[in-house]
């Protein structure tokens, strides 16, 4: 199975270097609609609610510190991902890829899946729950 980093380094490859928030949510919008799609995850590692939207709390450890994310600052291999994952990654990149890091973390808290995680924390307030697999599955597949 795919990492997260291989989705990221796929999603950078793609698009260039980007915000650590806009790469986040890429990733997060990547996993979700999986789910859907394949009804298989993309990749394995937890995504927590965050106040500033969802959080793959591995790969920001990778590019914690930078405000803007390249290629080569992420260990993923874009190879590792089977041609339906890149399919999948490519159609999230062609409807959120242009959209500012901005809307698409506000998108995000408008969204279940955030706010059932986020349920009883403050707007910006730091927490780590988890965004379930489940909860993602649920509220994106009956979009």
């Amino acid at each position: 199975m795919a990492t997260v980093f291989d989705a990221a380094a796929y999603v950078l490859a793609a698009k260039g270097p980007m915000s650590a928030m806009k790469l986040q949510k890429l990733v997060y919008y990547s996993q979700a609609w999986s789910l859907v799609w394949t009804e298989r995850p993309l990749f394995q590692e937890r995504i927590e609610a965050w106040a500033n939207g969802p959080v793959a709390p591995e790969l920001y450890a990778r590019h914690r510190g930078a405000f803007i994310v390249s290629d080569g600052d992420i260990p993923g291999d874009p190879s590792a991902l089977s041609v339906e994952e890149r399919d999948t990654i490519n159609v999230i990149l062609e409807f959120y890829g242009e959209k500012p890091a901005q809307w698409l973390s506000e998108l995000s808290h408008n969204e279940a899946p955030w706010k059932e995680a986020r349920e009883d924390l403050p707007d910006g307030v730091r927490g780590n729950r988890e965004i379930t697999l489940a909860s993602m599955a649920e509220y994106y597949g009956s979009l």
